[in-house]
């Protein structure tokens, strides 16, 4: 009996380590849904139009206290990477009051583009999002390289991007 076990366990084991092999080697990266939104300042927003650069997008919403939390450092992310190629992309949840988004995104200062999913198909393409923040880690190539719900590692995801962007930091 103890054998079978061992043998059972080894396997599943062997299975895991290959289905997550396959997910994070370049052809097992899930690629980025196409999504078209419009920005608070009526600008078409899609994934497509940013292939070649990496791209962080993040589902928040308004009384999310940790997406709160989250932007200064996702503004001084931006403020400092954006030029040299990253897009950071702020999609409030369908649920979010446009005057309220807007409100926040005038105290907050945020200088990254901000749609509102009004009718939840972004949060549908990305895999049925309803928590917030849920942040997605788009490479140059178009795949989803890293995803997070909750709070991120600001540090770490600041590293991973500058490896994209292929130097040191700034």
């Amino acid at each position: 009996m103890k054998k079978e076990t061992l043998i059972a366990t080894t396997l599943l084991l062997a299975t895991a380590a290959l289905l997550g092999y396959l997910w994070l080697t370049p052809s097992g990266l899930k690629p980025a849904p196409e999504i078209r939104l419009t920005t608070l300042q009526g600008e078409p927003l899609t994934l497509a139009a940013l292939q070649g650069r990496p791209v962080l997008v993040t589902f928040w919403a308004t009384t999310c206290p940790g997406c709160i939390k989250e932007m200064p450092h996702l503004v001084e992310l931006y403020r400092e990477l954006a030029p040299r190629g990253l897009e950071i992309i702020a999609i409030a949840m369908a649920y979010d009051p446009q005057e309220q988004v807007r409100t926040m995104v005038a105290q907050k200062q945020l200088p990254y583009p901000v749609a509102i999913d009004s009718d939840g198909s972004a949060a549908q393409a990305f895999g049925g999002v309803s928590l917030t923040p849920s942040s997605f880690l788009i490479d140059p190539q178009g795949r989803i390289v890293q995803y997070k719900l909750g709070e991120m590692d600001m540090p770490a995801v600041h590293n991973r991007i500058i490896a994209m962007l292929g130097g040191s930091g700034a």
